[in-house]
């Protein structure tokens, strides 16, 4: 297939890519500096432990609504100016977050990190969007490898700087990497002329269209909220867990668990093959049974450190996996709307985690460690059987219209 030709000049080359893998990673860690530092959070403000994962909630809950509100623009409005801005004002509220002398005040700056931390899925569709169908996946995987890197090294540093420096200085020194990051991106990002014309408040109700009319879009949705639900229960839950006997870790030793994740953000490219290959459908379903098995494995043997660091890689492989083969087929679909697409389907994926961190909060307060795998085991499951559903027919290179 040719390329695109609203933007025949835009066709991103390896740097460019790898600026766009970069600046994904950090803007989406933004809203996961946190959760190494609940436990001593909870501690700080004096809070429960329930309480302190409502801060992931809030987080996640803002990131569903600035996928809402706030990625569509970028089929609206040019994209390199919109990027800039909105990470403008993510400087601002970690700033709000290094300062807040309350949990609440902490609480409301994390909602509104989580909103502007969206410049992540602005640029993905983005790179998306300049790339050729037969690279599609691979440009797609490489930028979101750069993403789910920063998520996994995000919860290292935090952890890491809390114990040196203070849980505050995490928030001072994010700003200052945005600040630095909205002036790279005004310099290095093409300017791209708007995809649509469309007033604001259609462009918001066409999202709703779009979920209705493709059936492609409503099942990844599925597959991708099932999934972050559990990524999510996990990684709410984990650090009570390590903070407790018999393990009794600090910050920055909870933090290095993010590292074993590094499996799963390297299996980013071999998913986006796996889709270019036509075989999407055939690893979706692994990964969805990867995803149920590690929590069965972690709750059998919570004691076990060897067995919660398999279940870690494990986990993130299915997870990460997952969510590559569902944006590389979602990204197949109407290529003048790929940031309504990517807002359908991303904002039902943090609700999706948004549950999740709630859930397994929940759970974890009264039924410990063993409560949070029963829901990521049922998460994983589900996931399974919905799989089982699908058309045995290929993805790629085809737009279903129905199931």
């Amino acid at each position: 297939m040719s390329e695109n030709p609203a933007v025949p000049n835009l066709r991103p080359n390896d740097l460019l890519t790898f600026v766009m893998a970069v600046a994904c990673g950090l803007a989406v860690a933004n809203i996961y500096y946190a959760q190494p530092l609940l436990d001593t959070l909870a501690r700080d403000f004096d809070i429960s432990r329930g309480t302190a994962g409502i801060i992931i909630t809030m987080t996640q809950l803002g990131y569903a609504a600035g996928l809402m509100l706030l990625v569509p623009l970028g089929d609206l409005l040019e994209r390199r100016r919109l990027i800039t801005v909105i990470t403008g004002v993510t400087v601002l509220s970690l700033i709000g977050m290094a300062l807040a002398p309350t949990s609440g005040l902490f609480i409301l700056a994390a909602l509104i990190t989580g909103i502007t931390a969206v410049v992540a899925q602005i640029l993905v569709p983005f790179a998306a969007h300049m790339a050729s169908d037969a690279e599609r996946g691979r440009v797609v995987g490489r930028v979101m490898t750069g993403l789910l890197l920063g998520i996994l090294l995000a919860r290292v540093v935090s952890g890491g700087i809390a114990d040196l420096l203070g849980w505050r200085t995490v928030y001072w020194i994010g700003a200052g990497i945005m600040l630095l990051q909205a002036l790279a991106l005004r310099r290095l990002l093409p300017e791209e002329p708007p995809q649509s014309k469309m007033p604001y408040g259609r462009l918001l109700l066409s999202v709703i269209t779009l979920m209705q009319e493709e059936a492609l879009l409503r099942r990844r949705i599925i597959y991708g909220a099932l999934g972050f639900a559990s990524f999510s229960a996990f990684w709410t839950t984990i650090p009570f867990l390590l903070a407790q006997a018999p393990y009794h870790y600090p910050d920055s030793v909870i933090g290095l668990f993010g590292l074993l994740g590094v499996a799963g953000a390297l299996c980013a490219n071999l998913a986006g093959s796996l889709h270019d290959k036509g075989y999407s459908r055939i690893g979706t379903g692994l990964f969805q049974a990867l995803m149920g098995l590690s929590f069965v494995l972690m709750a059998v043997m919570p004691e076990s450190l060897t067995a919660i660091i398999i279940g870690i890689i494990v986990l993130d492989l299915g997870v990460q996996g997952n969510q590559i083969l569902n944006q590389s087929a979602i990204y197949q679909i109407r290529p003048e709307a790929r940031s309504r697409i990517t807002t359908a389907y991303m904002t039902c994926y943090f609700l999706g985690g948004a549950a999740g961190s709630a859930g397994a909060a929940y759970l974890f307060q009264f039924a410990g460690w063993t409560g949070a795998c029963a829901l990521g085991m049922a998460l994983g499951a589900t996931g399974v059987l919905f799989w089982l559903t699908e058309p045995r027919v290929q993805e790629t290179g085809e737009l279903q219209k129905s199931d």
